[in-house]
């Protein structure tokens, strides 16, 4: 049986007891795509040696609010990257009303991956900037990019397009999307969301046919 003919059988579109605002008021998330628990990856980025950080090629949405906070430390940032900040973000914005400030810009592409990609090691800029500063990286690093390999539309909590394509090359070599991703989820939209999701999580664990396509897919990468 081929992975993608199983996997989509098993497509499941649950509600949450209740729909959850993040701590910035949008996105609002009422149902959660099941997959988020039966896909597999290698959470431990920094310690990854086979990606090459291939998931840093692309640049990343980043609301109105949060590219206010990062020009914020332009100055700094300007020599801490070595970008200079009129190269950071593409001059239009999107309207979105499931993102902070209800607009979005994107990171441009700069030698080949996103401008805060780190050239000379791994990860991004903007999270390693914060640690540096002893500032919490979720205050300059995007949501998106703290969410990933999960995402959000029109309310629905989902795994990411490179995720559902098998574009995502650590895909089978850790815990569940969940599991790697559950503490920004807790970040974002608190407690209750997260005791939600437990519990929506145990149905799956312990359901026979999900665990066989987990399988299915773990063994074939």
């Amino acid at each position: 049986m081929p992975l993608n003919e199983g996997h989509e059988a098993f497509l499941v579109i649950n509600k949450l007891q209740t729909s959850y605002a993040s701590r910035y008021g949008v996105p609002v998330i009422h149902s959660v795509d099941s997959n988020i628990f039966v896909w597999t990856y290698y959470t431990f980025c920094k310690d990854c040696s086979f990606c090459h950080d291939e998931c840093c090629a692309h640049g990343v949405d980043v609301d109105v609010t949060n590219v206010n906070r990062i020009k914020a430390h332009a100055r700094e940032l300007e020599i801490y990257t070595g970008v200079e900040r009129a190269r950071w973000f593409t001059n239009d914005y999107t309207v979105d009303e499931e993102f902070p400030g209800l607009r979005y810009a994107r990171t441009q592409i700069v030698d080949g991956a996103c401008v805060f990609h780190n050239p000379q090691a791994k990860g991004c800029m903007l999270h390693s900037f914060c640690l540096k500063h002893g500032m919490d990286y979720h205050e300059l690093k995007p949501m998106v990019s703290c969410l990933f390999p999960i995402t959000f539309d029109n309310g629905l909590l989902h795994p990411a397009d490179e995720v559902e394509a098998e574009q995502l090359i650590c895909l089978g070599h850790g815990p569940t999307l969940y599991r790697g991703i559950r503490d920004e989820i807790l970040y974002y939209f608190g407690d209750g969301m997260v005791r939600d999701l437990d519990e929506m999580e145990k149905e799956f664990v312990h359901d026979p046919s999900v665990t066989h396509i987990h399988e299915l897919f773990t063994h074939r990468r």
